[in-house]
């Protein structure tokens, strides 16, 4: 797939050296099984790029599950990824499929994986180098076939000099690590981007899309 199509289907818009530098990295990881760290600001287009890698790749007729880590409760993250049995919590009334189980032969992708907490980054080291999980609740061991891409908005290299994520965890996620720089560092960028949101927007509401006047445009690129 060459970049312009990989743009289209995937909506990764704009065409300055630091996203076409960026599309050059999917094309060239996707086809691979290797994980992938997505590190850049809120906003960047993690997810986006996550799609696009899972898409170029030979699991891309398999499922690409998308978890925020951020937004999962620290007493439940540990049965979200890796299932539980009956009655391994208040509450649970019946054995749970994880999001690892759900994604076997797919992708898994770990959005804001800097917010996991340290008991849930063992089971993940676990699964990174052995491909074996055990849900919460069981000695039982369960296979995985996952490819693992995972995205965080800060610089997880300091936070293991901080002591808030594992090293280990750090290079095993980080084999190949993809910075996505900001809007800001690619200014070219952004008029086609807001090209593409007067289209979406006009596209649902029927009408006809707006033309940016020379003016707007100028504005625009200040």
């Amino acid at each position: 797939m060459d970049r312009q199509a990989l743009q289209e289907r995937f909506g990764i818009m704009g065409n300055s050296p630091a996203l076409r530098r960026v599309l050059e990295r999917i094309r060239q990881i996707g086809p691979t099984d290797i994980s992938v760290l997505l590190e850049g600001e809120s906003g960047v287009g993690k997810e986006l790029v996550a799609s696009a890698i899972h898409g170029v790749s030979k699991r891309r007729h398999r499922r690409l599950v998308v978890v925020n880590c951020g937004a999962i409760p620290e007493g439940l993250i540990e049965s979200e990824l890796f299932g539980a049995e009956k009655g391994a919590y208040t509450g649970s009334v019946e054995r749970r499929t994880g999001y690892f189980e759900e994604a076997n032969g797919g992708t898994i992708f770990l959005d804001e994986i800097g917010e996991m907490p340290m008991q849930a980054q063992v089971r993940l080291l676990r699964v990174l180098e052995t491909g074996e999980f055990s849900r919460v609740g069981s000695s039982a061991v369960h296979q995985t076939d996952a490819r693992i891409i995972a995205a965080a908005n800060k610089d997880l290299a300091a936070a293991v000099a901080g002591g808030t994520f594992r090293e280990d965890l750090y290079y095993r996620l980080s084999t190949i690590l993809l910075l996505l720089p900001p809007l800001r560092e690619r200014r070219e960028d952004i008029v086609p981007l807001f090209q593409m949101f007067l289209r979406s927007v006009a596209e649902r509401y029927d009408a006809p899309t707006p033309k940016l006047d020379a003016t707007a445009t100028d504005l625009l690129k200040r």
